[in-house]
Order: C-alpha cells, then structure tokens, then sequence
C-alpha cells in the first residue's frame, strides 16, 4: 500500500504542473484569479511531493494488481486536488457541486452544474476545459497501458494493438510506451482543431477551449448555450470532423502517422461499423426531424441530426438544439442518441460507454450461437475482423455487460429514491455512465444544475464507474483483492 502512496504522491505533484495552463490564461486575461492558480499549484505539487518522499523508501515496480488501487483512487485524489481553484474563486459554490465539476472533467463527462458560463472568470472556464483535455489523454494512455493488463472485460486483447514491444507484465513500460504513442497525436490534433475553430470564427480563447474538449470528447463549452451559441455551420462541421477523428483508436492514428497510409483505417472493423451505424442514424434522425416538422427543410434537419447525432454517439454531449434542448424533438431521436453513447466509440480512445470493440464480440458470439443451433457440430470461432476471440476474452466481456447493467440499475433505482421521476433518472444515470453529457429533459439538456446534493453524488459514482470500466472500481470492495 506504501508503494502505491509513492506513485500516487509522484501524480500528485505532476498534476500540480497542469494549475500553469489556467495560471498563464489568468494573467493574459487579466482576470485577476492567477495568485489562486498559483497557490493551488504550489499547495498540490508540495502535498505530492510530501507523500512521495515520506514513501520514497517503500517504492517498488508496479504490478498488474496495482493497477486497480492506483487508477481509481488517483482519479479521485486528482479531483479532488482540482476543486482547489473553483473552491477559492466561487465562494458560494459546495464542495460536492465542486468534485461533480472536475469529476465531469477528468472523466471527460462534460456534464456540468454551473450556470452563467459566459460570465464565469476566463481563467476558470480554461481550467474546466484544461481538466478535460488532460483526462482525456490520461483515459487514453490508461485504456492502452494499465486496462489491457487488468484483463478488464476484454481489454487484454489491445495488447497485440501495443506500438511497441513491450517484454513484461510491468505498469510502468506500458504507461510509458502508450504515452509515447499517444501524444504526439493527441497534441497534433488538438492545435489542428485550435486552428480550425479560430479559421472558423471563434476567438482563440473559445477556439482552444473547444478544442480541448472535442479532442478529448468532453462537452464542457463557455457558454450556457454549448455550441448552439455560435449559430455557425462552419464551427459544426469543424468540431464533427475532430469529434470523429477522437472516436476512433488512437493506436491507427500513432500507425497511420508513423507509416504515411490509411491501411490501418481500412483494416479497422470498429472504424467500419462505427461510421455504417453514424451513417445510418444521421440519416435516420434527419429524415424523422423533417418528416416530423421540427425544421423546415430536409437540409437543415440534416445539418441539425448531423452534429447532435456525432456529439452524442462519441459521448461528447454538445448539443446545437438550443436552451430547449430536445424537447421539441421526437423522443424516438434523444433515446436513440443516448443509446449510441454507449456503442459507438472505440477502444484506444476517451469515449466511454460498452465501446464498439465489445459490442462487435456479443454480435458475433450472438452469430455462432445461432449457428449452433442449427448445426451443433459445426466449428465457428468468433471473429472481429480476421482476429479469433479467445474465449477468455469473450467471458470477460459477458461479465463486463453484466455489471454495466447492473450498476445501470442499481443507480437508477437510487436516483429513484431521491424522489426523480424515472424518464430523467434513466436518462441522467445512462449519460453518466457512459461519461456523455446529458441533463435533465426539460432543462438545458447538457447542465445538471437541478440537481439535489444526493443525486450529484450518485451522477459522481456513475461518472467515476463508467470511466475506469466498473472493474477497477468495484474489484476493491471485494476480499479477494486484499488477500496476500
């Protein structure tokens, strides 16, 4: 345990780093908030390198095993760490309101329960969009380096997706190989968007923030009104195409790069069925907002059905819909999107939800099964493209579905008991777990302002259980895990 409190100490201090980012906007801005940034960097890098040392002599190399301790209580120790600047700078805001804020923002949520964004310190807003940007690239060097030694409902089998050898079953060598293969890209794409969105006519200060939020699929915005506020076709399509590219496995885009060709893309089959069932949806959305009459023409119900559509599927919760939300929108259209959040997205990246990979491995055991009725004999192994499952694989994929739903259940039945009627309590538990933002139909559909200090924790829980796969999680409160 003393080891873990070592590396958990080390994080903490790293972490301290990231308070530079708002801490330089502060100053450009000249909000007045930098002596804040600049106390909380201090006062987070002391207490990690506090820990670090106090531990120094107990360090060890990091085992598969660690790996469960050290992703989950070091995703709740740095949101913690993070409600330090929103704490000191908004005297009126509540701790738990606070830790659903930058839980949304590592996690890469995006749900929010602050109002006034546009009048809220620049500073403040770049915190919230730098928390996000940093989760994401976290999330993705943890699905590619920690998840697939954990075995965590078939995770392990991205360790052939590795972009380089790596000989032991050590945490450390992963983490640092994935994060070397990750951001080089990840970086490329976020000053890509930067500059896209700028090209497109946002200042740079909104052009960074929305870039740091669509690289990472989060959907914290500046305004209250996400992206409806900028009224601009130019911005939509600039923000879909980042949207899409994050949603795909950030392994093809290291090789890609690295190899100057599209092959990996082509031999990809959650890209191939990603962008069938994207297709297929916008398609469907738009041919039911027109039909329906919610906008006059087919071409704008598609403008509107593309971005909502893309925005929700990838899990990153931007709506264009305006306040309303969808509430003028046929139910069918929201659920279906909602539904995506949990399919779409795929492994390698910071969406969450099931993830494609997944979904891809029950269609096809589904297949067999059913061949197998017919011919009982007969040899059929599942297959994801030209790759077999191994039935370890398979087995821990069905476990992971089954505590997915059950945790879906159980935070529902919780949210229940608060007094939520089931609609929004089944809507708000679902984008939470699939770290998507949603809100409460009615009300701005990406802010969850409304919502009870008991139902922001739960929306908490539900956030931190979909990010770190739910095995992570609850592997700890079980006594096997502390058994010698």
């Amino acid at each position: 345990m003393l080891g873990i409190i070592y590396f958990l100490g080390l994080i903490l201090a790293a972490f301290g780093l990231v308070y530079l980012l708002p801490l330089v906007c502060s100053i450009v801005t000249g909000d007045g908030l930098w002596a804040i940034f600049l106390a909380c960097a201090a006062l987070t890098a002391a207490i990690g390198a506090g820990m670090a040392a106090l531990t120094f002599k107990y360090r060890r190399e990091l085992k598969p095993r660690d790996g469960f301790l050290l992703v989950t209580v070091g995703w709740i120790l740095l949101a913690g760490a993070a409600t330090l600047p929103l704490l000191m700078a908004m005297p009126g805001l509540t701790f738990t309101r606070a830790l659903f804020e930058t839980m949304s923002g590592l996690t890469t949520t995006g749900s929010t329960v602050l109002t006034g964004l546009g009048s809220l310190a620049p500073s403040l807003n770049f915190w919230r969009c730098s928390l996000i940007w940093v989760g994401g690239l976290a999330v993705i060097v943890v699905a590619m380096g920690v998840m697939p030694l954990l075995g965590i409902g078939g995770m392990e089998l991205s360790k052939a997706d590795a972009p380089g050898p790596v000989k032991d079953q050590k945490l450390e060598p992963r983490i640092t190989e994935a994060a070397r293969s990750v951001w080089l890209v990840y970086v490329l794409l976020t000053v890509a968007g930067i500059v896209g969105l700028r090209v497109a006519g946002m200042t740079w200060f909104d052009a960074i923030c929305h870039a740091f939020s669509a690289v990472s699929l989060g959907g914290f915005s500046t305004h209250d009104a996400s992206i409806a506020y900028f009224h601009s076709p130019a911005v939509e399509f600039v923000l879909m195409v980042l949207m899409l590219i994050a949603s795909m496995n950030f392994t093809r885009h290291f090789v890609a790069l690295r190899r100057l060709t599209l092959k990996p893309y082509r031999n990809d089959p959650e890209f191939k069925a990603m962008a069938i069932i994207l297709s297929l949806s916008v398609a469907g959305v738009a041919l039911l907002l027109f039909v329906d009459g919610v906008y006059p023409t087919f071409n704008t119900s598609l403008r509107y059905a593309a971005f909502n559509v893309i925005s929700m599927a990838t899990t990153t919760g931007w709506v264009t819909a305006g306040h309303a939300g969808f509430a003028n929108w046929p139910v069918f259209a929201p659920i279906w999107m909602l539904f995506l959040s949990g399919i779409v997205c795929s492994t390698g990246t910071s969406g969450g939800g099931i993830k494609m990979f997944r979904t891809l491995v029950l269609a096809r055991q589904a297949e067999r099964e059913l061949k197998l009725l017919v011919h009982p004999s007969a040899v059929a192994p599942v297959r994801v493209g030209r790759r077999p499952i191994p039935a370890r694989v398979a087995d821990a994929i069905l476990a992971f579905i089954f505590l997915y739903f059950m945790a879906l259940a159980l935070l529902v039945f919780a949210m229940l008991l608060t007094g939520m009627g089931f609609d929004s309590a089944f809507r708000v538990v679902v984008a939470s777990i699939n770290n998507t933002a949603y809100g409460l139909p009615g009300h701005a559909e990406w802010n969850l302002h409304a919502l009870t200090t008991p139902q922001i924790w739960i929306c908490t829980t539900a956030m931190l259980l979909g990010r770190l796969e739910i095995f992570s999680v609850i592997v700890l409160f079980t006594r096997t895990f502390w058994r010698k």
